[in-house]
């Protein structure tokens, strides 16, 4: 991996870490592109710089990290997808990471998903107006269970956390909001997790290439949460429904 590399990926992980297209699919794709050797470093380096985007959340959202109410939430809806990932984190990585046949039909069917959830879903679903500090910890746990799905590469994290979060009622920009806020300990606890069982891949060269990747993914992922802000207050995700499908299809063909 160069610089350049770890720039490109650095802007692809801060451009799409927070919309339904699913970050961990386009950064294996765009490594295939690439022509990145597919080690065991790349696929840490997938997983880390995505500590970027997270910075960038609190750096947008750091009061509400300072709301006991909120953080309550947070961690409830965290516990999903925590058991999960350190359960299949082994046999994730070794085995789907980097499989790009499980990454291309998860955007087709995710794709399709939300082109049928948009499709049939109106606002009188809307149940409830409360705030995420008003939320129920039942509610909070049952969108960590949608979340928890998107540890299949391609499906994504914040497109199941945010259609999980319609589907029980919620508003778009609370559960857009949300999704933004669980990111930090889901994306953290990973990063976290990855470092301390493969602390003997980074060298000194190897942490240079991710500071590159990190940095940029912080910067790229500043300008996307406030693009997607002002996107959901008038628009649905119908649009990112027929691009996943569209590039899962341009991508089978082209390789």
């Amino acid at each position: 991996m160069t610089y350049f590399d770890a720039i490109i990926l650095g802007i692809v992980e801060g451009l799409t870490e927070f919309l339904p297209v699913s970050s961990t699919a386009h950064l294996i794709l765009t490594s295939q592109v690439l022509g990145i050797t597919a080690d065991d470093f790349l696929k840490s380096f997938e997983i880390i710089i995505q500590l970027g985007a997270i910075l960038a959340v609190v750096t947008l959202y750091w009061r509400s990290f300072l709301q006991w109410q909120v953080l309550m939430r947070l961690a409830v809806a965290f516990v999903p997808t925590g058991l999960v990932g350190i359960l299949l984190y082994p046999f994730l990585k070794q085995y789907v990471l980097a499989n790009t046949t499980v990454v291309l039909w998860a955007l087709f069917l995710g794709g399709v998903v939300i082109l049928v959830f948009e499709k049939w879903r109106g606002q009188s679903s809307i149940t409830t107006t409360a705030e995420i500090s008003e939320l129920s910890y039942h509610t909070c746990f049952l969108i960590g269970c949608f979340q928890s799905v998107a540890i299949i590469p391609g499906v994504s994290r914040s497109g199941a956390t945010i259609i999980g979060g319609l589907l029980l009622g919620l508003r778009r920009q609370t559960i857009v909001a949300f999704s933004f806020l669980l990111a930090v300990p889901t994306i953290a606890a990973a990063s976290m997790l990855d470092i301390v069982k493969n602390y003997e891949l980074f060298t000194r060269a190897n942490v240079d290439l991710l500071v590159v990747g990190f940095v940029t993914a912080f910067i790229v992922a500043l300008l996307s949460i406030r693009w997607l802000l002002h996107y959901v207050a008038k628009n649905d995700f119908t649009v990112f429904g027929y691009y996943r499908i569209g590039l899962a299809a341009l991508y089978a063909f082209w390789r």
